[in-house]
C-alpha cells in the first residue's frame, strides 16, 4: 500500500529490549495526507531503517507502507509500518518566479465597465 502526504511532526524515538534480548529502536513520524478532508496518520519506521529513510518536517513523502494489527490482553492495536519513502518534493512556499500582475486600472472612460 502507499501513503502520500506531508510530514507534520517527527516524534522522540523510541528503544528497548525485546523478550529475547535483542536491541530494537522505533522513529514515528505524524503525515497529513492532501486533499478536502486530510487525514493525519502516524507511521513508524524501525532498526536501520531510521537512518536509511530520513524524513524532515515538512517534507511531502509517498510511503510503502504495511499495517498490521495485534492483540494484546483481549484489546487490538493497529500499527502502520513505512519500508520504503520516496521524497516527492520540498516544502511548498512562495516563489520568487512570480509574474508581475497588471492592476487593470484606467482613467480613460473607454475601459470603464457599464455596472
Amino acid at each position: 500500500m502507499e501513503l502520500s502526504g506531508k510530514v507534520i511532526q517527527k516524534l522522540a524515538e523510541v528503544s528497548g529490549n525485546s523478550k529475547s534480548g535483542n536491541n530494537w529502536r522505533k522513529q514515528e513520524y505524524i503525515v497529513e495526507t492532501p486533499g478536502q478532508y486530510p487525514k493525519k496518520v502516524c507511521v513508524a519506521i524501525w532498526g536501520d531503517k531510521i537512518d536509511q529513510m530520513p524524513m524532515a518536517v515538512g517534507e511531502q513523502v509517498t510511503l510503502s507502507i504495511d499495517v498490521e494489527s495485534r492483540e494484546y490482553n483481549n484489546r487490538w492495536y493497529t500499527e502502520v509500518k513505512a519500508f520504503r519513502v520516496e521524497k516527492t518534493g520540498a516544502n511548498p512556499g512562495p516563489s520568487n518566479n512570480m509574474p508581475e500582475v497588471d492592476t487593470f486600472y484606467s482613467d480613460s472612460e473607454e475601459d470603464k465597465l457599464p455596472f
